[in-house]
């Protein structure tokens, strides 16, 4: 029998949050076990391939975090991170991270960043790229379960970006994958540029 994905997330987050007797531990010490090596204490990555959680939506990183526990997204990583988390720990870590104040990248590279303004603000009709704030608004930050994407790390946006066009990366939904289909590499290398220098 197949269960669909929302099912499948609620048994994820059903299970996790009776998985552990007694209290939920506090974020501050799963941050300090656990999650500080990658992301930092304060959700500023200490690597650019680690995404910033510093100012990310709620509802996007506790879906995530479950996502990586249920396999829906891969990570052997992150599934070793999150496996014995409860739903009420990665809640609470969602919204330590989310409560941080993200630093925006700075680049010199003023070319680079035009173009990126122009295909995340109008696309590339001709090649069948979808303008990114469509679903992610004017000023990169998303919302519920849409990504916030203003001031992270080029490399992870690149790499991502990259994975969703090759499907290495999957989304239960599809719609990354319509939108990226057809973006080139200097298309890719120029949206993340620019969403990197976002606020």
């Amino acid at each position: 029998m197949k269960i669909g994905y929302a099912a499948l997330l609620m048994l994820a987050l059903a299970a996790t949050a009776s998985a552990q007797a007694g209290e939920d531990r506090p974020a501050e010490k799963l941050v300090r076990e656990r999650c500080h090596k990658c992301h930092g204490l304060n959700g500023e990555s200490s690597e650019p391939e680690f995404p910033k959680l510093a100012g990310q939506n709620v509802d996007y990183m506790t879906r995530q975090m479950a996502n990586f526990k249920t396999g829906v997204r891969k990570s052997t990583r992150m599934k070793e991170k999150v496996e014995d988390l409860s739903g009420g720990e990665m809640r609470a870590l969602a919204e330590y991270f989310s409560a941080k104040t993200l630093v925006p990248e700075r680049s010199g590279r003023t070319e680079l960043i035009e173009t990126g303004r122009r295909l995340y603000f109008s696309g590339h009709f001709e090649h069948g790229v979808t303008a990114c704030t469509t679903c992610h608004g004017p000023l990169g930050r998303g919302a519920l379960y849409l990504p916030r994407l203003a001031g992270q790390n080029v490399q992870y946006l690149v790499a991502q970006l990259r994975a969703f066009r090759d499907f290495s990366r999957t989304s239960p939904n599809m719609v990354m994958h319509t939108v990226v289909e057809n973006i080139s590499d200097a298309e890719i290398d120029a949206v993340a540029e620019f969403l990197s220098t976002m606020e």
